[in-house]
């Protein structure tokens, strides 16, 4: 069987399996099967798989025809374009997400050096990861409630070497933090679906990635309550809170923050145009 019998046969499969955009699928998992670059796949359409490439690429697609997603089965994702070890054990980071970490990078530009942020709910650690990248100087901690997360998140920390500026805590909420932290940002990308609506998430996303991960509680704003009444007192004077949030959640949130003298700074749009990000800064407005 050639390169392209395998994308054209293995193509039509997926289809039949509902999992969107078959073609750029298999032809991604062809490429990591081959490790080639997957634009030199259409170089190599004549190309006869081996026996063993062969029996190895039926179960790749076999397995994304089980609907796990892609990034599981290739073991990685690319994220603000580093590369994110990932596993059923955190959250697959979202495109829109990258969006949050240039918010988080572009502000800690701006305050005095050293900067520090917070980022709460880790998961694979990216947020932090990007943002100590982009900010040679700044100092990150990241906390998560889940140690395998944070096994994952150390060993990407490690892999793109800023693991001497990020500092990994595990526990619930901001426990483990001293009482007197404070950082120019906290940051996060937290649960936000409602309960209810979990069973209707696309298989990828409902069967894989960690349910703590998702579940924000019956109305989706249970962690946005919880840093509402606790992030302002490790923040610093002038520091941001910055967060991702669901769909149509932005009236729901303004009612969470303002009670709690928090100032909404800006909302923000995702690559859709759709409200996504949320930028608050503590005290009067």
């Amino acid at each position: 069987m050639t390169v392209l019998e395998a994308i054209q046969k293995s193509t039509d499969f997926l289809a039949k399996k509902g999992v969107e955009s078959p073609r750029l699928q298999t032809e991604l998992l062809l490429a990591h099967l081959l490790q080639l670059p997957r634009m030199k796949l259409y170089l190599n359409f004549e190309r006869v798989l081996t026996a063993g490439e062969t029996g190895q690429f039926r179960e790749l697609i076999k397995r994304r025809s089980l609907r796990e997603p892609l990034q599981h089965i290739t073991g990685s994702t690319s994220f603000c374009g580093y590369e994110m070890t990932v596993n059923r054990h955190v959250l697959v980071p979202r495109p829109e997400t990258e969006l949050l970490a240039e918010a988080g990078w572009t502000f800690l530009a701006t305050r005095p050096a050293p900067a520090s942020a917070l980022d709460f709910g880790t998961g694979t650690g990216c947020l932090a990861i990007a943002l100590a990248l982009k900010c040679p100087a700044a100092r990150l901690t990241a906390l998560d409630i889940s140690a395998a997360a944070l096994e994952v998140a150390s060993a990407n920390a490690a892999r793109h070497q800023v693991s001497d500026r990020l500092q990994f805590l595990h526990g619930d909420a901001f426990a483990p933090l001293p009482p007197a932290a404070t950082f120019d940002l906290i940051i996060s990308n937290p649960p936000y679906i409602p309960s209810a609506e979990i069973p209707t998430l696309d298989p990828e996303v409902r069967d894989f990635d960690p349910a703590s991960a998702l579940d924000g509680g019956p109305d989706g704003l249970r962690f946005y309550e919880l840093l509402a009444r606790q992030a302002a007192r490790h923040l610093r004077p002038g520091g941001q809170l910055m967060l991702e949030f669901g769909d149509g959640q932005a009236p729901a949130l303004r009612k969470v923050f303002e009670p709690h003298n928090w100032h909404i700074a800006s909302i923000q749009n995702d690559y859709t145009q759709r409200p996504r990000l949320l930028i608050v800064t503590p005290g009067a407005y």
